[in-house]
Parts: structure tokens; sequence; C-alpha cells
């Protein structure tokens, strides 16, 4: 009993400091939120500001008019996740349960694309999308979204994972695959989906080199194209850093906020096995 605790103290004295380390830029944003432009370039090192001026925070807050970047960035994000988990969801059921070698060897074929660098894609999509109109719309964003290889990968090690005998005895009972996938694949596998949900959203929220080839209305912009207009309006030197640190810290609250609601549901899906137990 003793060494367990043992174990679990230098668990904790690594873990502390590490969090701590990992913490500190997200700390050293919230706090410049109060500095002034003086102290975010004179004394980068001092955490804390000078003055917590509250007044100049909510000011900075109006001006910055993030509202349709963050609309725009969850509505992507929500949305084309979701129809990406169907499509993958279908596709992975069909492979795993019901599988012969061919649908083996089109996952190896999908598989394999996933080696391809993402910039490598960025052309022939462009070209399907204006093909078929949807250059510079969010609904063309998502559609270039649903096809993903991470989520039939993790998915389907998530399906293999539990017994076939879930799925036999659903289909001796006369349940379909609409049912099936209702009723035994997903209650079986929510962690693995929420943890595919939650990884995938962070990426189409947080991206930035697609959406900048794709959208040219900055009225349709993701809240990191809006980030940017920081960056190009005043120049570095000539913009108000607070406003920056806020405009970063607006940002990121959605997806924490994601992450505290799920956080089981995360950790489970990511360390747990399916199956029987």
């Amino acid at each position: 009993m003793k060494k367990d605790k043992k174990i679990k103290l230098v668990k904790h004295c690594f873990l502390i400091p590490s969090s701590i380390l990992f913490a500190f830029p997200f700390l050293w944003m919230v706090f410049g939120i109060f500095k002034t432009n003086n102290e975010i370039w004179q004394t980068p090192y001092q955490l804390l500001p000078g003055a917590w001026d509250t007044g100049r925070v909510l000011d900075s807050l109006q001006n910055i008019q993030f509202g349709r970047y963050i609309f725009n960035s969850f509505y992507v994000g929500f949305v084309g996740t979701i129809v990406m988990l169907i499509a993958s969801t279908l596709f992975t059921y069909a492979i795993v349960f019901m599988g012969n070698r061919y649908m083996q060897w089109l996952f190896y074929l999908v598989l394999a694309i996933y080696m391809l660098p993402g910039a490598v894609t960025y052309v022939p999509v462009y070209v399907i999308l204006a093909n078929i109109g949807l250059v510079d719309s969010l609904t063309g964003l998502m559609f270039s979204y649903v096809a993903s290889v991470f989520a039939v990968f993790y998915l389907r090690q998530s399906f293999k994972k539990m017994s076939k005998d879930y799925v036999e005895a659903a289909r001796i009972d006369g349940a379909n695959h609409w049912k099936i996938l209702r009723h035994v694949i997903f209650p079986l596998n929510k962690s693995a989906f929420y943890t595919v949900f939650v990884l995938t959203f962070v990426q189409q929220y947080n991206n930035y080199m697609w959406p900048s080839i794709l959208l040219k209305d900055q009225n349709k912009y993701l809240i990191s194209q809006g980030l940017r207009q920081f960056f190009i309006q005043d120049g570095a030197y000539g913009m108000n850093w607070s406003e920056v640190m806020l405009a970063s810290t607006v940002t990121i609250i959605p997806v924490i906020i994601i992450f505290i609601l799920g956080q089981r549901w995360f950790v489970t899906g990511i360390m747990e096995d399916s199956g029987l137990k």
C-alpha cells in the first residue's frame, strides 16, 4: 500500500509541474488581456498586469466583433463533424460487419491515402468544388470534410474490439442494419464516437490554410481567418495587443467548454476498450 502511495506521489510530482508548464501560454494570454502594449513588449516575462482595468476589457470586447467568425467556425465544426461521423460510421460498419476480402482491400487503399500530405489534395478538391459550384461557401467547406480517414481508422479499431455476438444476436432478433447501428453499435462505442467528434471538431474549428484558399467572402471567414485581420490592419507594432489576447481567448472558449463537458467520455474513449465486460 505504501508503495502505491509513493508511485502516486511521484506521478503527481511530475504531472503538476508539467500541467503548469503547458498551462503557462494560456495564462499569459489571459493576463495579457489586462496589459498595455508597453507591458507586453517591454516586460514580456511579467505574468501579472500592472492594473486590472475591466472597463477597458469590456470596451475591447465590443470592438473586436468576433460573433460572426465564431458562429461560422462553430457551424462548420459542429455540422461538418456530424455529417462526417455519419458517413464514416456507415463506411466503417460496412467494412467490419459486412466485410469480405474486397472490403479489407478497400480499407487498406483508404488507409494508404492517409499517408498523403494534406496540401497535395488542395488542388483536386478545389477543382471538384468549383465544378459543382461550392467554392466560397461554408457548405463546400463542410463537404470537403466528409471523408475522414482518421475517423474510419479509429472507429474500425473500436468496432473490432467489441464482440460480434451482439450484432449476431440482434440479427437473429430480426434487427436491420439501421437498428443495429442505433441500438448496438452506438451504445457500445459511445466514447469512441465522442473522441472522434472532439478531435475533428477542434481541427475544423481551428483550421486556417484550407478555409483561406476556399473562402473569399469576409462574412464567411472562420475564427482563425478573423484573428488574422488584426495582424493585417495596423501592423504588428501598431495594433492593440490586449485586443488580440482577448480575441484569442474568446476563440478557444467553445473548445474548452466542449472538453470540460465531455472529458469523461473523451478520456474513456482513449484509454478504455470496448466489448464484453
